[in-house]
């Protein structure tokens, strides 16, 4: 028996997924987070190594396995795949290890090497698209700085940002203020600058289920935050369908990510929103790990998208 291992990296857990020549699953395991940049790549690293060494626990599988594939989350820029890449190569998972992005991962177990649109949201967002012709187009996936729009990350820190400006008198009173800071165990808004220069993105994103509690309950800054995100998912979709196209049918869309899957908090609005595009849409659940394991048995290199 010859192993192989594939990892799904993003910014809430890591998954990693021990399967046989045969592709018959093995063992699996989850750990925290592994989002990557090239100044701190041994968080990564760390989060990649925990899961591996428990699945292979579990799997009865002795490492190093003869191939990985690591579908992480930030894993797009070259500079710091390649950093992330040489020090899983050190770390005795695996002969030999490929670094791609946990899109591509995703993308990989819901269509294989067809083409189809993948849409996500979770704590980042982001749309990849392959045409018909094989290429690969990507929308959005800027990263917390430059996008994410539609993300949880996004929709967490519109949140605090209501919030403030609602004690400026900047804008609408609203309910986020007491549910945020009872969540948060503060009692003044200013306390909010110290928590989200220290939070991670996780933590930020962490604040959508409470967005979602006081939308449901009628506030209307909630409500509009929820509906801003959906409005550029959608956004992101129409961009890849066209830079993507021209398709010769309606490709298959699936929907993936915390707030975009089926019983996610955006997911039946954002059912609605995609009756306004030419596709098909699928209710096929995706297993980003098993896509990177399938992966690491063929072979496949990290695939280049269109920015």
């Amino acid at each position: 028996m010859t192993p192989v291992v594939g990892v799904d990296g993003g910014g809430t857990h890591t998954r990693a997924v021990i399967v046989d020549e045969e592709g018959r699953e093995l063992g699996r395991a989850q750990s925290r987070g592994a989002v990557v940049s090239a100044e701190s790549a041994g968080e990564a690293v760390r989060a990649v190594s925990e899961a591996v060494r428990a699945a292979a626990e579990r799997a009865g599988a002795t490492l190093p396995v003869r191939a990985m594939w690591a579908g992480l989350a930030g894993a797009g820029l070259e500079a710091a795949k390649l950093a992330v890449a040489r020090e899983l190569g050190a770390a005795g998972l695996a002969e030999g290890v490929v670094v791609g992005t946990d899109v591509e991962a995703a993308f990989h177990d819901a269509f294989g090497t067809g083409p189809g649109v993948l849409l996500i949201a979770g704590t980042g967002s982001i749309a990849w698209a392959r045409s018909a012709a094989g290429e690969a187009v990507r929308v959005g996936g800027w990263g917390e700085r430059l996008g994410d729009e539609g993300s949880g990350f996004a929709i967490g820190m519109e949140a605090l940002r209501a919030v403030t400006r609602a004690e400026d008198g900047r804008g609408p009173r609203t309910a986020l203020r007491g549910s945020l800071l009872e969540r948060l165990g503060f009692d003044r808004v200013d306390a909010l600058i110290s928590w989200v220069a220290e939070a991670t993105k996780g933590d930020v994103a962490g604040l959508v289920p409470l967005v979602t509690r006081v939308s449901a309950a009628g506030d209307e800054v909630a409500v509009g935050l929820l509906a801003t995100a959906v409005a550029d998912l959608s956004a992101h979709l129409g961009a890849v369908l066209e830079r993507a196209g021209p398709w010769e049918q309606p490709p298959e869309l699936v929907l993936w990510g915390g707030l975009l899957v089926s019983g996610g908090p955006l997911h039946a609005d954002m059912v609605q929103a995609v009756a306004a595009h030419a596709v098909r849409l699928t209710g096929r659940d995706v297993d980003a790990a098993s896509g990177a394991a399938r992966l690491a048995l063929a072979g496949f290199k990290p695939e280049r998208s269109e920015g």
